[in-house]
């Protein structure tokens, strides 16, 4: 599926697992959603649903606390 083709605010990509098990996020969808090098994103995984990545900042709340650098 060619960029033009895809909706206003969505965006399809694929990405290589570079040997130190990192990817890069594709510059489209760093503009996308403001992210910038050395903010945290959270790695969501589910073996049935696969993997995804949200920012930080739209986590629900319970994330945030669990995640924040605050003495527990």
């Amino acid at each position: 599926m060619d960029k033009a083709a895809m909706p206003e605010g969505k965006y399809l990509a694929s990405v290589k697992l570079g040997p130190k098990g990192q990817i890069v996020v594709p510059k489209e969808v760093r503009e996308m959603f403001g992210v910038r090098p050395g903010d945290t994103l959270l790695l969501l995984a589910d073996v049935n649903r696969g993997i995804a990545l949200q920012t930080f900042e739209k986590a629900d709340p319970v994330f945030r606390d669990v995640f924040s650098d605050r003495e527990q």
